[in-house]
């Protein structure tokens, strides 16, 4: 065991063990094509706190290498990387978090996730019951419909605060953890690099072209995890431009929500809202049926409560399509942004963060410029 220091919130013994199976990988190199992790730990002859941190966010959970590892449990070394980086990944989240009172918000993630979303629904409604009580009930239909029943300043007023808060907290913490892991000036092909692996999730292909994927669920090799993220990265991202080509008709068309079948905005949310639903209970899916073995357990309550407020964000979303001529649509409206606004509120003290910190991670390793054989000297 080296005797560099460990610092920071991180557990030491999360660190320790952390430390113990990167030098055990480094004098194994077995698993050096499986992912961008090894390759980075083959770089290094001793790892820091900010280098643990770092090959943490750079592994994508494919558990390949637990399945291939030939000191896995019950071999008495007992390694089991993706476990244990998982685990020292949500501390990496809290160390970075801003503000630091809020860090503690990623214990019991699970339990913070659901209050907060059902504190927020009260708000709203609670909100709407004592400024229009009637409009709750009562049947809107044509141009501003949506305004009848919550004032357009106060829908985005409340929303946008919390979305620019989140953003600079997201943002406050990225720099910190660039800062840390010895990111500086990026290049345009670096970058490139780093993008296509990230929006195409290369690293859950597996060998052979990407065509095996990565173990999903146990040793079989599948492709499912990969798709499942991808309809709910892409569902996400084409409500998010819905909600933006609304803006543009509020803003500068003067054009007032809901808006017809076949517009934009619609047409962008509905298939992005259908993506969201069947990625994250995909995902959910998995999670149930997957083998406990390689997972940090105690992770699993916030991520089950994070795709279960991102399914119910998009299931509520589409609710509000179908009913919005109805009696029903004040009540359903107010959930939804209830829903809404949770999810923003926590999106930087929630599993969505990897999204950022695992781009950077990846920008890091492009950075580098090197490939396994180059490390290796065979090239």
């Amino acid at each position: 065991m080296h005797s560099a220091d460990i610092t920071g919130p991180a557990s030491r013994s999360t660190l320790q063990i952390a430390r113990r199976e990167m030098e055990i990988c480094n004098a194994c190199r077995y698993c050096e094509g499986y992912c961008p992790v090894f390759p980075a730990v083959m770089r290094k002859r001793e790892f820091t706190h900010n280098d643990l941190n770092y090959f943490a966010n750079l592994c994508h959970g494919c558990k390949g290498c637990y399945y291939a590892c030939q000191y896995a449990p019950p071999h008495p070394f007992g390694v089991n990387v993706p476990q244990t980086l998982a685990a020292l990944r949500v501390e990496t989240y809290e160390q970075y978090a801003w503000p630091r009172s809020l860090a503690s918000l990623y214990r019991r993630n699970g339990v913070v996730l659901s209050v907060v979303t059902a504190l927020s629904i009260v708000l709203v409604l609670g909100l709407l019951m004592t400024l229009r009580p009637a409009a709750l009930s009562a049947v809107h239909v044509g141009e501003g419909a949506f305004y009848r029943v919550i004032p357009w300043a106060l829908m985005t007023g409340i929303i946008g605060a919390t979305v620019l808060f989140s953003l600079l907290a997201l943002i406050i913490g990225g720099v910190r953890f660039w800062h840390d892991i010895g990111g500086g000036i990026a290049k345009g092909g670096a970058l490139a690099q780093a993008l296509h692996a990230a929006l195409t999730l290369r690293h859950l292909g597996g060998g052979h072209g990407g065509k095996d994927g990565c173990n999903d669920t146990g040793e079989a090799f599948g492709q499912r995890r990969r798709r499942f993220h991808h309809a709910l990265f892409y569902g996400f991202v084409l409500c998010f431009a819905a909600t933006t080509a609304g803006f543009v008709y509020d803003k500068f068309l003067h054009w007032l929500a809901p808006y017809p079948l076949l517009s934009p905005p619609v047409v962008l949310g509905t298939i992005g809202g259908v993506g969201m639903v069947i990625g994250s209970s995909g995902l959910l899916w998995l999670k149930v049926i997957a083998d406990p073995a390689p997972n940090a357990r105690r992770m699993l309550g916030g991520e089950y409560a994070l795709l279960g407020l991102l399914f119910t964000a998009a299931a509520t979303g589409l609710l509000l399509l179908a009913l919005r001529e109805t009696p029903a649509m004040g009540i359903v409206l107010a959930v939804h942004l209830g829903v809404i606004l949770s999810l923003f509120l926590l999106l930087p003290y929630s599993k969505m963060v990897h999204g950022l910190y695992r781009l950077l991670a990846l920008l890091r390793f492009a950075m580098d410029g090197r490939t396994p054989a180059q490390v290796l000297g065979n090239e």
